[in-house]
């Protein structure tokens, strides 16, 4: 007779993804990317603060980072049904060293200004934009379904590990070398992803009747699938609470280190450590559940209302201790929201419109922090931090409450 205990059922259905070997030589190649990609990240951030000190202009940069991901994000994605996501992955890979050894060269040449820095953030962005689709539809082809709650996990802990290396990094080279020896060193890490990409098999291509559509057709399904299926709009709409929470204070971390703190390199790195530590955490807490659906709405939901509470405790925090401390949790409780929509998400949709769909929901985890970003930094340039972020919260809970009725609607016309 079948268990009845959800708990002992997800908890069956658990399994490792290193048990996967494919997994296993994809994994450094994640880890070299995602680490150069954070300290070029810090690295962009920490010079729109030193150009300007403005947070509306390290809002602006922040926004640029993500912004292509709104528009572009769909395209990548069907392009992600229709090639081997592994080939894919070693063009963008390429695309984001290009884009450090670019920023090196420009300082080198004394050419770093405003203007470069809006132009590096704004290709990387697109970089960014096309990576991450791929890297989705990649995943699940290396393991099965049981275990993409835990792919997605240990992908989260390479993320957030990186979000403290880094930036680590970085700072280092800034405070002992110079800033372009810094770039140098993000974009020798992205390369260095390319031998293990190549040794993994990826996954095939779409289907071949898909890969004779016009992209305007193809776009077009994957928004009618999409629209069409409730479940997977539920999770999209927490999914746009989490991106315009916790995922905007973190774009904004060095001109919450400028203003908040008034804080150089070093503090912008303890603090983006602190979001990195508590992100690394909040990875391996989703890299252990299961594969069951409402077990991981749960989680989500209670992830989001706990990060709204401690965003708008944010501004209030008067000391490094303090604000690190808060930092720390409000990136654990945006790395399970982050991890667990996204798990959601994959396990949810059909293979068929994997790519158009996790493509829009890469267009809400990174695009509307971008815009997020903008918001909240031009609120604190007007009006200072603390009212600008428990405006989010307030706003967030709200948004949160309205899902919620949304999914009773949805669990009641089920058992209807």
């Amino acid at each position: 007779m079948p268990s009845r205990d959800p708990h002992r059922r997800d908890q069956r259905s658990y399994r490792n993804a290193f048990r996967s070997a494919d997994y296993r030589r994809y994994f450094p190649a994640g880890v070299f990317s995602t680490l150069g990609s954070w300290t070029l990240r810090f690295l962009l951030g920490w010079s729109a603060w030193e150009l300007t000190a403005s947070a509306t202009w390290v809002g602006a940069v922040a926004g640029l980072m993500l912004a292509p991901a709104l528009v572009l994000s769909p395209v990548f994605g069907i392009v992600a049904d229709r090639v081997n996501p592994r080939n894919g992955l070693l063009i963008t890979v390429i695309l984001q060293g290009a884009v450090a050894a670019a920023a090196a060269t420009a300082m080198l040449l004394d050419l770093y200004a405003l203007p470069a820095l809006l132009l590096f953030a704004t290709a990387l962005g697109v970089a960014t934009s096309a990576h991450t689709p791929l890297r989705l539809a990649l995943v699940p082809a290396l393991v099965p379904r049981e275990s993409l709650p835990s792919a997605i996990g240990f992908s989260a802990i390479t993320f957030n590990t990186s979000r403290i290396l880094g930036p680590a990094l970085g700072a280092w080279l800034l405070s002992v070398a110079h800033a372009e020896a810094a770039f140098i060193a993000a974009a020798l890490l992205m390369f260095c992803a390319l031998p293990f990409l190549m040794i993994i098999s990826g996954a095939p291509r779409g289907p071949e009747s898909a890969a004779h559509d016009r992209f305007l057709v193809q776009l077009a399904d994957g928004w009618h699938y999409t629209r069409r299926h409730a479940p997977i709009r539920l999770v999209f709409g927490f999914t746009l609470v989490n991106a315009l929470l916790g995922r905007t204070v973190i774009e904004l971390l060095p001109a919450l280190s400028g203003q908040l703190l008034s804080g150089g390199p070093t503090t912008l790195a303890t603090l983006t450590a602190g979001a990195g530590l508590g992100s690394i955490l909040g990875g391996l807490l989703v890299s252990r559940q299961g594969s069951g659906e409402e077990r991981l709405l749960r989680l989500l939901g209670g992830a989001l209302a706990t990060g709204a509470i401690l965003v708008a405790g944010l501004g209030y925090a008067s000391s490094l201790q303090a604000v690190v401390v808060v930092i720390a949790l409000v990136s654990l409780i945006t790395t399970v929201a982050g991890t667990t929509s996204q798990a959601l998400a994959q396990l949810l949709v059909d293979d068929a419109y994997r790519g158009r769909v996790l493509s829009l929901w890469t267009m809400l985890a990174m695009g509307a922090p971008a815009l997020g970003a903008l918001a909240m930094g031009w609120l604190a340039d007007r009006y200072s931090f603390p009212p600008a972020l428990l405006c989010f919260a307030v706003l967030s809970m709200l948004m949160l409450v309205w899902l919620y009725s949304r999914r009773r609607k949805l669990r009641a016309d089920s058992a209807g």
